[in-house]
């Protein structure tokens, strides 16, 4: 199989052709790792390779992607005896001792795994670029940014290095990278995929693991592996009606989707984010779907509050854990990462609590929305991705924060409004993805549109608790309708 041949196919297609006897699994894990090493010094997507091991693997014959090459993601997803580092210095010496729920599911459904992919600290930017592995470039444009946190992900699907990679979502880190490197990425719901043994809620239950894939079957097909709550588990929700790879071969009914452009921050939104919407409104149409404009009622600033809130607290308690258990000092984290464990160690615990009660408002909110409307549609970013080091923090922001942590101004810094700041800031580019995080429910960034510097413009569709059936549905009918494939012929690397 040569790489050109590999890089035709997704995962589904690769399972079938090993199945079938028409290649090999080890003729198909070679040329994936030969893809690898060719492009990895370039994209810098992976950071914890295993190719000497993925060779050995062998997976049982009848699993659903029995032999397909696959990329975990450095951040949870688990693995025995590998490094989870989550892009920090501080975690270098955390090895699991057994597999994460999710990485059981990976091998129960046959895949390869070659190794890890790079994420920024902590998963904490929708850039990926750390001070421990540096910065990682999109294959369609090296000079930029994949997104964050899934970004190693993204950039190695997106590249043809494997069909699909292991992704996860507590902000928009699935549907960023997907949007950023024209995939397909769906954030199921809460309470979908476990996050077990060593996590219950991770993020208080506004993250979430899957994938970012090339096709909508392959993601289909992957979260009928990982699904379940196995005991312990916190949450648990009704399993769908048939298999999502069987759902998809079926039509959605004819669906009312309301559409929105405007930020909920308030922040700027790019002509081609919007035109995607309104583009993406009229091929709705004519699949028969009632589309009009209307978005949900909610205060924008307050749930970037309340976002930011559950970032400091986060913080705080893995800077403590790390210290902790692995001896990690300050200074192996980046100083933005400790500007925000600094806010998190000063915030009172009845805040805490405050703001993560008032995620029921959004809830709440998008409940109602979802009396009138099936879905909603909006882009999945606000702005095309940013150059590599872009969003680097200025040198005077950088010695300010310094000052704030080396004084423990925490409290003080909380009181002048530097949440409002850091929400305008931080989240001006990616504004829309978080209100499915706090409120718990699907959603998911589709490429049906690339812009005039042929980069690719994601467009996002949100449904009520559970409702990964119709999207995967909705998903599958407009890339039939609307096939994205043929784009990847122009990623030139």
């Amino acid at each position: 199989m040569t790489p050109e041949e590999y890089r035709q196919h997704d995962a589904t297609a690769l399972s079938e052709l090993i199945r079938r006897g028409e290649v090999s699994l080890g003729e198909v894990v070679d040329t994936a790792i030969s893809r690898a090493e060719a492009i990895n010094p370039e994209l810098n997507a992976i950071c914890l390779p295993r190719y000497d091991k993925a060779r050995e693997d062998r997976p049982g014959a009848d699993a659903p992607f029995a032999g397909v090459p696959f990329l975990a993601k450095d951040l949870a997803q688990e693995m025995a005896g590998m490094p989870c580092t989550m892009g920090s210095r501080a975690l270098r010496l955390n090895i699991p001792a057994q597999d994460s729920e999710y990485i059981k599911g990976c091998r129960n459904a046959g895949l390869v795994i070659l190794g890890r992919t790079a994420t920024p600290e902590l998963g904490l930017k929708a850039v990926t670029e750390s001070r421990l592995w540096g910065p990682t470039r999109n294959p369609w444009d090296s000079e930029r940014t994949p997104g964050g946190s899934s970004g190693g992900s993204g950039a190695a699907v997106a590249a043809g290095i494997v069909p699909m990679a292991g992704a996860n979502d507590g902000g928009g880190s699935i549907r960023i990278p997907a949007a950023y490197n024209g995939l397909f990425g769906l954030k199921p719901s809460r309470g979908r995929v476990s996050f077990g043994p060593y996590t219950g809620e991770y993020w208080t239950g506004a993250s979430i693991d899957h994938v970012v894939s090339r096709s909508v079957r392959d993601s289909a097909g992957m979260l009928d592996c990982i699904a379940g709550n196995p005991k312990g588990d916190p949450f648990r929700i009704e399993p769908p009606a048939q298999p999502y790879a069987k759902a998809i071969k079926s039509a959605p009914r004819p669906l009312r989707i309301g559409f929105f452009t405007e930020s909920p921050y308030g922040t700027e939104v790019a002509p081609e984010a919007a035109m995607a919407i309104e583009a993406t409104a009229r091929q709705l149409e004519d699949l028969g779907h009632h589309v009009e404009p209307a978005a949900p009622d909610y205060n924008g600033m307050d749930l970037a509050r309340a976002y930011l809130s559950l970032n400091f607290g986060e913080v705080a308690a893995t800077m403590a854990e790390a210290r902790d258990t692995f001896g990690a000092r300050d200074s192996d984290f980046e100083v933005e990462t400790r500007l925000l464990g600094t806010l998190g160690d000063s915030m009172r615990a009845v805040d805490c609590v405050r703001s993560r009660r008032q995620w029921n408002d959004f809830a709440r909110a998008l409940g109602a929305y979802f009396e009138q409307y099936d879905m909603y549609l909006c882009p999945t970013t606000a702005q095309p991705p940013a150059r590599i080091g872009e969003l680097e923090t200025p040198i005077h922001l950088k010695m300010a924060a310094r000052l704030m942590v080396g004084f423990k101004a925490g409290t003080l810094a909380l009181k002048s409004g530097i949440v409002d700041d850091l929400a305008k800031e931080n989240l001006a580019r990616v504004p829309f993805t978080q209100l499915a995080n706090l409120t718990g429910t699907p959603a998911m960034s589709v490429p049906l549109y690339w812009n005039e510097e042929g980069l690719p413009v994601g467009v996002q569709f949100g449904a009520p608790h559970g409702g990964e059936t119709e999207l995967f549905q909705l998903a599958a009918q407009l890339e039939e309708a609307h096939p994205w494939w043929h784009q990847y012929d122009r990623i030139s690397i």
